[in-house]
């Protein structure tokens, strides 16, 4: 049986201001198995504060310490690296931002800005990478599934666009960059071989765990996932099941395709 698993939250946990089906109660599982459980997510629409708030409102109690945000990793390499933020996010994670400290040279960090994705928005992060700062995507994904059920673009073709235009290359730190999983994983105290990750979406969640050293990585059939999204997937999934409850019963070893 696993060690630890690491959970993404929009499409797998909840959709919109929904808790999915058996969702709560698959983490209820996990936690009564006595194994550690991180949430891990892309999520850039709202605060941590927020996430925290919209899973507390869906019947999930979740610790602050059990959530890994890409804001996170961003404050830490700001820090490390001495950079000022010149922020494309979306209003709401501003805050996750308040008090980073003020250096000299800048670094352009890109969230799913929603809206305020503009011209002049857009146009005045070019301006300062050209000026040479760097580009941090805070996601690089295409898609996510909105609160009204479709498809939406998430933040990787703006970040393309920045990308191209200042002929630069962006550092990724959420999912599926592997500092983003070693830190989770370190969350959960075992080794990454002994963890699993659940996710919906194949690039990020999955490939991109196993890419990082994570035992295993189980695709849901929920969020954004459509019929074939695996085909072709490099490294391919250790698993496909319908649900996060499904998934559990997988680490649990009472599924139909048992742990490695």
């Amino acid at each position: 049986m696993a060690k630890g698993v690491l959970l993404d939250l929009a499409g797998v946990v909840y959709l919109g201001d929904q808790m999915l089906p058996r969702a709560g109660e698959a983490v209820d599982r996990l936690r009564e198995a006595g194994l550690p459980v991180r949430f891990v997510t892309n999520t850039t629409r709202l605060s941590k504060v927020g996430i925290l708030d919209r899973l507390r409102g869906i019947g999930l109690e979740v610790a602050g310490d059990e959530l890994i945000t890409p804001a996170e990793a961003a404050r830490t390499w700001l820090a490390t690296h001495r950079r000022s933020p010149h922020l494309l996010v979306h209003p709401a994670l501003v805050e996750d931002f308040e008090g980073v400290a003020d250096h000299p040279d800048k670094a352009v960090i890109v969230g799913d800005a929603g809206r305020d994705f503009t011209y002049d928005t857009l146009n005045a992060a070019f301006r300062e990478l050209a000026a040479g700062a760097d580009l941090l995507a805070l996601a690089k994904n295409r898609t996510f599934r909105d609160d009204d059920g479709a498809l939406s673009m998430d933040a990787g073709g703006f970040v393309a666009a920045l990308e191209y235009a200042a002929e630069c290359k962006a550092i990724v730190l959420g999912k599926p960059a592997p500092d983003f999983y070693a830190a989770a994983v370190a969350g959960l105290g075992c080794d990454a071989a002994d963890a699993v990750m659940v996710g919906d979406d194949v690039e990020a969640d999955v490939s991109g765990a196993l890419a990082a050293g994570i035992g295993a990585a189980l695709l849901v059939r929920t969020g954004k996932y459509h019929e074939g999204a695996e085909a072709g997937a490099t490294p391919p999934p250790t698993a496909v099941v319908d649900d996060l409850f499904a998934a559990v019963d997988w680490i649990l070893g009472l599924g139909s395709a048992p742990p490695r």
